[in-house]
Formats: structure tokens, C-alpha cells, sequence
């Protein structure tokens, strides 16, 4: 499992996803979403503004697993 630090209190799963580097854009959440491939906190995810905050753990079916963590500014 990787970390991926945030700023924010909070972010939606299609930005961090394309800011993390794991996406190229935020219309290739879509299919990730549709194939029901994305967990978050062991949730399916059904929706691509899903907020994430610091503490939660993002799991793709074949791609990763990623804990996000709060960074230091």
C-alpha cells in the first residue's frame, strides 16, 4: 500500500485519482466506476465526486491500493 499525501481537508476521488498520477483525466474514472472496480474504505464506489478525506483507503481492482494521508505544506 502507498500513501498519497492531500492539502485539503478533503477531495473528490476523480481529482485525487488525476493528481496522484493513477489517471491521465478525470473521464477515465468513468469506466473504473462502471466496471465497479474502485473501493473506498472497502465501499464501492458509484459515483466519480466521491469526497476523500485523510485516513481513507482507495483499492482498484488490478491497479493498487493507496492509504491517503494529510501532507505538510
Amino acid at each position: 500500500m502507498e500513501d498519497i499525501e492531500i492539502y485539503t481537508p478533503e477531495i473528490n476521488i476523480d481529482q485525487l485519482l488525476k493528481w496522484a498520477g493513477i489517471i491521465d483525466n478525470g473521464a477515465q474514472i468513468k469506466p473504473l466506476i462502471e466496471e465497479k472496480l474502485i473501493k473506498l474504505n472497502g465501499n464501492l464506489v458509484t459515483e466519480r465526486r466521491k469526497k476523500v478525506r485523510p485516513g481513507d483507503i482507495i483499492d482498484i481492482s488490478g491497479v493498487g491500493c493507496w492509504r491517503i494521508i494529510t501532507g505538510e505544506a
